[in-house]
């Protein structure tokens, strides 16, 4: 009788083990399992928040024509939280491209990470008068960049590149003068000089956003010495300063800055710097005091002056 007993209590004692075995493995098991599903979620919520999609732009350049955008949105693209649009989209003040939409607009930006800047540049936007309100129905908190070069200069390089194209062509076209010009007088007409009055485009802009959401780049200063307007425009696009002086070299030969970044190096087309074309000495006196009382309504505007003809 009381082996009986012992054997029984024996028994349950190794039934009690087993069960603490068990209830071991399979809360371990849970764990492991738990574990696995968490970092799974996990792994996956990160793979997602860091894919790459294509965004609408947070900054653009709108402007001027032939006043260095090109340069401008080059040397922006150096920094490693910016990414830009290659070409020149057109889309706010090209009527085919604006019915096509935003999702249109989108596709044409590049894939960028969480927290990169996306920049679009079209100078065409500066003139247009429908595009500041359809920029502002965008994204009414986009920050916007206008690079401003002396206003004469900046019309003969106008010429110089419609003259180019047509030459290019073999079409003909007539010489600056006679386009300025109307029986001696400045001709307001002319829509190169137009395009250089830059106090009337910028007060359409300045009717939708406010001043400190446009910041001003001074073209020429640009060309002479690069590094000091690009910490500024860092500092208006919330950047942290990564572009330094190493990024850019004097080329002699072409007789512009060009890029450095990663060992590689890369300058602006052979259009960057052509030659301008004629026009006579009397005629750019004429361009220059035309253009004084203009110059001084920008600069008021603008809170700034700059050093033009």
């Amino acid at each position: 009788m009381l082996w009986t007993v012992l054997l029984a209590l024996l028994v349950l004692l190794l039934l009690q083990t087993q069960l603490c075995v068990c209830l071991r493995e399979l809360r371990t098991g849970g764990s492991s399992s738990s574990s696995y599903l968490s970092s799974s979620s996990s792994s996956s919520s990160s793979s997602s928040s860091n894919a790459t999609q294509q965004r609408l732009p947070g900054a653009i350049i709108i402007g001027v024509r032939k006043g260095g955008t090109r340069a401008l949105l080059e040397m922006l693209n150096l920094h490693p939280d910016v990414e830009v649009a290659k070409a020149e989209v057109h889309y706010f003040n090209v009527e085919e491209h604006y019915r096509r939409g935003l999702a249109w607009y989108r596709a044409q930006m590049p894939f960028t990470l969480p927290g990169q800047l996306t920049v679009e540049k079209t100078p065409g936007y500066f003139t247009a008068p429908q595009v500041p309100v359809r920029v502002w129905d965008m994204n009414p908190a986009v920050r916007l960049l206008l690079i401003v070069r002396d206003p004469a200069e900046r019309l003969v390089s106008d010429y110089t590149q419609v003259l180019h194209n047509r030459l290019t062509r073999h079409k003909p076209y007539q010489p600056l003068e006679e386009l300025l010009l109307h029986k001696g007088h400045i001709d307001p007409g002319y829509k190169a000089l137009q395009r250089s009055l830059y106090h009337q485009h910028l007060a359409r802009w300045l009717e939708v956003f406010p001043r400190e959401q446009i910041h001003v780049v001074d073209g020429d200063a640009l060309i002479r010495d690069p590094f000091p307007e690009l910490r500024k425009a860092e500092r208006f696009l919330d950047l942290p300063p990564r572009i330094s002086p190493n990024n850019f070299y004097y080329n002699t030969t072409k007789g512009f800055y060009c890029l450095l970044s990663a060992g590689h190096d890369k300058c602006l087309d052979e259009s960057k710097g052509r030659p301008h074309a004629p026009l006579s000495a009397q005629a750019f006196r004429k361009l220059c005091h035309y253009f004084r009382e203009p110059n001084k309504l920008f600069f008021e505007m603008v809170g700034r002056s700059f050093s033009w003809c």
